[in-house]
């Protein structure tokens, strides 16, 4: 398969901005620009909306859904991703890689136009760009861009200002509550990743986190959502080849395996100043994490989840 990830997020966006009440989303084309999609900074957004942000995010390449599920002894729902091409779909998409600063204005991007801008490390290492003649991206913000961040990743990207395409979502948003959680796998990769496994051995993903109370700030919405796959979230992914190196790593990949595990998020960000780069950065993985060798049958599991930690968390 020929994959475009721009093109294909293209087709959500399509789907979106014909009929945008139909998500409770604002769809505008900005003078001059490209059009933004508003899914959660003045517009209300909801499940739906989530969904497809987080398809958006994943470049169409995963399967986004809510399921049930449990938080101790209550029903609580749980977001699902399920994807034949996790390193597609996560790493080359998904991952909020691309720190967009322009003025004032600040936020994290993510979505397939970082595969064009391609400057983060990881598409050196594993080969991969992509050239488009229209980007698509999503922010986490609680400010709608204006032209000049339009105009800054239409530099940064090779393309007309008029041919980019923004979806934004504060965290403490339905919708951007959502596909923040909608990263177990995407953080299970990276978290492999970042350990130097060979990430293109994982053929196929599943994972599910539970879906933090949409929180009253995005202070506490990152608090949440990171616990939510810190403490709550379960990946299993399917790789090929031997089982010495999956042995050896699975220990490594649950977030249980750092020295800063075991407080919920928003306490360990504050005392780490608020500043992401001062925390562990292999703490950021999901609770349990299992792989299936599919060429040898063997399973190999580690971690745990923690309903104590998520209820604190959440205030239930």
């Amino acid at each position: 398969m020929n994959l475009e990830l721009n093109d294909l997020a293209s087709q959500l966006i399509e789907d979106v901005s014909e009929n945008p009440s139909d998500f409770r989303v604002a769809a505008e084309e900005l003078s001059g620009c490209g059009l933004l999609l508003d899914f959660g900074v003045e517009a209300e957004g909801g499940l739906e909306a989530g969904v497809m942000l987080a398809s958006i995010c994943l470049a169409g390449l995963a399967d986004v859904s809510t399921v049930p599920g449990d938080l101790g002894d209550r029903l609580w729902p749980h977001v699902a991703v399920q994807t034949d091409y996790p390193v597609s779909a996560c790493l080359f998409s998904q991952y909020a890689g691309w720190q967009i600063s322009v003025g004032k204005y600040f936020a994290m991007g993510s979505g397939p136009m970082r595969s064009v801008f391609a400057r983060e490390p990881l598409f050196d290492k594993l080969w991969y760009r992509e050239e488009a003649e229209q980007v698509v991206g999503v922010l986490e913000s609680a400010k709608r861009p204006g032209r000049d961040v339009f105009e800054y990743i239409a530099e940064c990207t090779g393309v007309e200002a008029g041919d980019v395409i923004l979806a934004v979502a504060p965290t403490s948003s339905m919708a951007g509550n959502y596909q923040v959680i909608a990263r177990s796998v995407e953080t299970a990769l990276h978290k492999l990743y970042e350990l130097g496994f060979d990430v293109n051995r994982i053929r196929s993903a599943y994972g599910v986190a539970p879906l933090a109370p949409v929180a009253k700030n995005d202070l506490e919405g990152i608090g949440r959502t990171n616990d939510a796959i810190l403490y709550g979230g379960r990946v299993t992914l399917f790789v090929n080849g031997d089982d010495d190196s999956l042995a050896d790593i699975i220990a490594k990949v649950p977030s249980n395996s750092s020295p800063a595990y075991g407080q919920p998020f928003l306490e360990i960000f504050e005392a780490a100043g608020r500043d992401f780069y001062k925390i562990d950065p292999l703490l950021f993985s999901p609770a349990e994490v299992t792989i299936h060798n599919v060429d040898t049958g063997r399973v190999h599991l580690a971690g745990q989840i923690a309903p104590e930690i998520l209820r604190r968390s959440f205030g239930v």
